[in-house]
């Protein structure tokens, strides 16, 4: 189904063209005066030059050019050569009405779809997931949400950091806590245990304790780094201790995630890559893209045009181990043999551009990837607390996701029971919606590559830009389609009537952008323009149900109008925030 502005664009060319000029020229654009008009096209003063015309002439000749009875209603040349526009009224409730039998919103689904691979969790085996991996997990969620929408096959990958020395130092505080345990047996060659020797909370006490202690005791990092270097060389004993602690992490890490309400598809790791590393290493030498300097196996990537410096990208130490570049290269050709991606996209701190510069030129150099292949790197700001720094708990320590989301539902809790707007049976499970929302549009509204401070207060809000804002105004539109319901009444879809009043035109304006709207912000993977519509869309909404009277009108079909409009703004609002990653509940 074409846009509103591509049919409005299309009038207009053919009104250039008819004038007798060039339709190249016929650019339309939303209004910047919406107190003027709807849209606007200022290409009668780009035409001036060329035409040698005061632009007013040629905007006025345009504007006398155009047909009668299409989808512009009104046109106006202003001076000094602006080209006014509003929507013919009938035009636009027929639009909606298509729009609204469309399966898809109005949506044109990519004609050619592509495989594309979202790398979006970043979290480390046997760590629990702290406020750090919040915007990663947030934002890569609704970018394979957006991208799943237009057609795309979109695969996200959690990339689980289970293969570096946290698994020594584990390793290694394990065999001096508990000695006697098989695994540390090299003579031992039974079966081992299936059973776990610890729990998630016992893991997640040792994994600190080790790492406190590696810091302040050489000789104690020696043995977890040499315990590392065993693990990664196949020692049997510390390969099934690994498998153990892989088990209870990832069980550990899907329910967090699931609170999320985000999900992989892949829960593949650093691990898994590990047999590509010797034969990467080989093809990039054989080949003559990589060599070694002061022992350590390097490939060139900077370029010319570099205004500063990139540093080489290392392949593996001087020793002979592998560094995250090495993974993420392994990972890279990985993914090219089994998945064959149009495109791979990564989600991390802002403060990694450089890393994956490296990875991402070093990729490309060797011929790792096809020469069409995307590799987009997306890096976010932080978040931060009301003092402008990285937020912290009130002890200054890094907070556990589950604690900060255990605080929004808290929030939450207190704010629906206060307003005694559900039962208290049901007052925990909305809040744990509509909290979701609160943290989720909170982040998302938020560019990805600035910082934002999380404010519990304002985000929990239900008014202004906020999650639960919007989910009261979706909870609103459910109530009257229900209560009318109730009554007796059936809904009826392709019955809306061209608009009688400003509030209710622009509320159906509003509608009709959603198609434009997620297709920019899929091409830009821009989940924050999603945020700015429903917010707009919202307010359009709420701006035209104060003025009108739905369920009161006499008009049996003017009703009925209405009530389709109602549904469809819920349906577009429905579907914007599920490409976000949250919904609505029935009441709040």
């Amino acid at each position: 189904m074409k846009k509103l502005m591509e049919k409005i664009g299309e009038e207009l060319v053919k009104a250039f063209e008819t004038a007798g000029y060039d339709s190249s020229y016929a650019k339309v654009t939303v209004s910047n005066r919406p107190d003027l008009c709807e849209f606007q096209c200022n290409g009668a003063m780009a035409a001036a030059k060329q035409y040698r015309k005061a632009p007013i002439q040629i905007a006025s000749a345009v504007v006398d050019a155009l047909e009668k009875g299409g989808v512009i209603g009104e046109a106006e040349a202003a001076a000094p050569g602006f080209i006014n526009l509003k929507v013919n009224p009938e035009a636009l409730s027929e639009y909606l009405n298509q729009m609204q039998m469309d399966q898809d919103l109005s949506v044109e689904k990519a004609r050619e779809p592509k495989t594309i691979i979202v790398d979006y969790g970043g979290a480390n085996a046997a760590k629990p997931l702290h406020v750090g991996h919040l915007r990663s997990a947030i934002i890569g969620e609704s970018i394979k949400r957006m991208g799943r929408f237009m057609g795309h096959h979109v695969i996200g990958d959690v990339h689980l950091g289970d293969w570096g020395l946290q698994m020594g130092l584990i390793i290694t505080e394990l065999a001096e806590r508990k000695p006697e345990l098989p695994y540390f047996d090299e003579s031992y060659s039974g079966e081992y245990p299936e059973e776990p020797p610890f729990t998630i909370s016992e893991l997640e006490e040792i994994y600190p304790a080790a790492s406190a202690r590696s810091k302040e005791d050489a000789e104690y990092k020696e043995k977890a780094l040499t315990a590392t270097f065993e693990l990664q060389q196949g020692r049997s004993g510390y390969r099934a201790l690994w498998k153990h602690i892989m088990t209870v992490s990832v069980a550990d890490l899907k329910k967090n995630y699931s609170n999320l309400n985000v999900d992989f598809d892949l829960w593949k790791g650093e691990s898994d890559v590990q047999d590509y590393i010797p034969r990467m290493a080989e093809y990039m030498k054989d080949a003559g893209y990589a060599y070694y300097d002061q022992g350590a196996l390097i490939v060139d990537v900077k370029e010319e045009s570099d205004t500063k410096e990139i540093p080489p990208c290392i392949i593996l130490k001087s020793d002979g181990a592998a560094l995250y570049t090495t993974t993420d290269l392994a990972t890279i050709m990985d993914r090219m043999e089994h998945y064959h991606p149009d495109e791979m996209i990564y989600l991390a701190d802002k403060r990694q551009e450089l890393h994956f510069t490296q990875v991402f030129r070093c990729a490309r150099k060797t011929k790792l990837v096809d020469g069409d292949t995307g590799l987009t790197f997306i890096g976010f700001g932080t978040m931060n607390g009301k003092d402008g720094k990285p937020f912290k708990t009130r002890d200054g320590g890094v907070m556990r996701l589950e604690n900060l989301i255990s605080d929004i539902n808290e929030e939450m809790f207190r704010k629906i029971v206060e307003n005694r707007s559900v039962k208290d049976k049901e007052a925990e499970g909305t809040a744990k919606i509509v909290g979701l929302s609160a943290l989720k549009y909170g982040d998302l509204s938020n560019q990805a590559s600035k910082d934002y401070v999380f404010d519990i207060d304002r985000f929990t809000s239900f008014e202004g830009n906020t999650g639960p804002y919007i989910l009261y105004t979706i909870v609103r539109i459910k109530s009257i389609l229900t209560r009318y319901a109730q009554e007796g009444g059936t809904l009826e879809k392709g019955v809306m009537l061209p608009p009688v009043g400003e509030s209710e035109k622009s509320l159906m304006l509003s509608v009709a952008g959603f198609n434009t709207m997620i297709e920019n912000a899929c091409e830009e993977k821009a989940p924050h323009k999603v945020c700015a519509y429903v917010y707009e869309l919202a307010n359009q909404f709420n701006h035209f149900y104060h003025e009108t009277k739905i369920l009161g009108e006499e008009d049996q079909k003017r009703r009925a109008s209405y009530l389709a409009l109602l549904d469809l703004v819920r349906e577009v609002l429905e579907t914007s925030i599920d490409v976000l990653g949250f919904e609505a509940p029935e009441r709040m």
